[in-house]
């Protein structure tokens, strides 16, 4: 099949999908459960994002030791959110200990 026509074929695909919730809008109406089943697909989608590259960051299997800054820094992350919940400062706690423990293992 011609590549060009098969993601022609899924673009428009999802525009229609997509365009569909606009041009409804307001008249589709999700049962509750579906509705609360469809806010934990964000968190979901990170989490399979985020955990390949915190466990493997370099495709040659699970990394789970001390020479891992991504692990590391991902832990104090978890540490710091668990006791402030505050957002930007887990953030900003996540992006020094990463920087902070790749600097180290690279000494």
């Amino acid at each position: 099949m011609n590549y060009a026509l098969m993601i022609g074929g899924m673009a428009v695909v999802t525009v229609l999908v997509k365009a569909l919730f606009f041009i409804l809008g307001d008249r589709i109406v999700f049962p509750r459960w579906l509705s609360l089943a469809l806010s934990f697909v964000p968190v979901t989608v990170l989490t399979a994002i985020i955990t390949p590259m915190i466990l493997a960051p370099h495709d040659k299997g699970l990394e789970l030791t001390t020479h891992n800054p991504q692990l590391l820094a991902s832990l104090v992350t978890i540490v710091v959110c668990v006791l402030s919940r505050r957002q930007m400062l887990t953030i900003v706690a996540g992006l020094l200990s990463f920087f902070f423990f790749q600097w180290q293992l690279a000494h």
